[in-house]
């Protein structure tokens, strides 16, 4: 399992995820043709019974492609050529997903603007004014 130093780690049973072999797609000779390298990893978000309640609430709110409107994800793992590697490369980008939702992000604290870029504001305003007020019908009278 892969850990990051700042993101709180959740073990995640192996009787949660269920993993098939399929056929790799794409170029590989012979053995993509006879060898089932490729990996399918499916965990049920809901039906889990070792993340937390708000980690499962975060997951299911995310708006990424590999969670099905069932909330299941689905991972296909076919970057190797050993289906036990394809295997270790699916958990772990199951792992990162997980700890992804793992932390809140920061809450940004409202900020005043300084006096200086009110001046300058200001002053851009008013020169914008001025150049529009350019802008009018030159008038011929003498």
């Amino acid at each position: 399992m892969l850990r990051k130093p700042n993101h709180p780690s959740f073990d995640i049973p192996s009787g949660e995820i269920e993993i098939s072999a399929i056929r790799a797609q794409g170029s590989g000779g012979q053995n993509v043709n006879k060898v089932s390298s490729a990996v399918h990893l499916r965990f049920d978000i809901r039906a889990s019974s070792s993340l937390p309640e708000i980690i499962k609430e975060r997951l299911l709110a995310l708006n990424d492609q590999r969670i099905t409107d069932g909330g299941v994800v689905v991972i296909k793992a076919q970057q190797h050529r050993s289906q036990e590697l394809n295997r270790q490369d699916a958990i772990d980008r199951l792992h990162e997903l997980v700890s992804s939702v793992s932390t809140l992000p920061r809450r940004r604290k409202p900020t005043k603007p300084t006096a200086g870029s009110k001046k300058r504001r200001l002053e851009s305003k008013s020169q914008r004014g001025q150049i529009k007020a350019m802008r009018g019908r030159i008038s011929s009278e003498h």
